[in-house]
């Protein structure tokens, strides 16, 4: 179910972006293209690159780790930054690998948004799960 939700304050773009889905290993791509628009219509195409690789990481997250593979996305334009939560119903919270191997099969994900992302957590959500945020922001280096 996709849904804008309108700015609370007057502005001539939109400040949310909410989708609700079940993923799958296609679903990244399609949401990649939402947050380049998006990212396009709020002038700032500048994030671009780690939006979407950041959003790819977590959606490829639930594919793997949670077993209905549901999730909402969640983009949020702020001032000079975008906050992305990807959302889903599994209790597991993410554990970055403490060492990086070329014959893990995991745990690269959550490095690699660490190092594209300014700022990035976990929260837990009332009724069970969890949501994984991060925030990039304009002319950070």
């Amino acid at each position: 179910m996709n849904r804008y939700i309108p700015p609370t304050s007057v502005a001539p773009f939109r400040a949310q972006y909410r989708l609700r889905l079940v993923v799958g290993t296609h679903s990244a791509r399609h949401i990649r293209a939402i947050a380049r628009s998006l990212l396009d219509e709020w002038a700032m195409p500048e994030l671009a690159d780690a939006v979407e690789l950041g959003v790819t990481e977590l959606v490829a997250n639930v594919v793997r780790h949670v077993p209905d593979r549901r999730c909402k996305v969640l983009l949020l334009r702020q001032e000079g930054a975008v906050r992305v939560e990807v959302i889903d119903g599994s209790r597991q919270l993410p554990v970055p690998s403490a060492e990086l191997s070329t014959s893990a099969e995991g745990g690269r994900g959550l490095l690699l948004l660490a190092a594209v992302a300014d700022k990035w957590g976990v929260d837990p959500v009332s009724g069970g799960g969890k949501a994984v945020w991060f925030e990039c922001w304009c002319g950070s280096t």
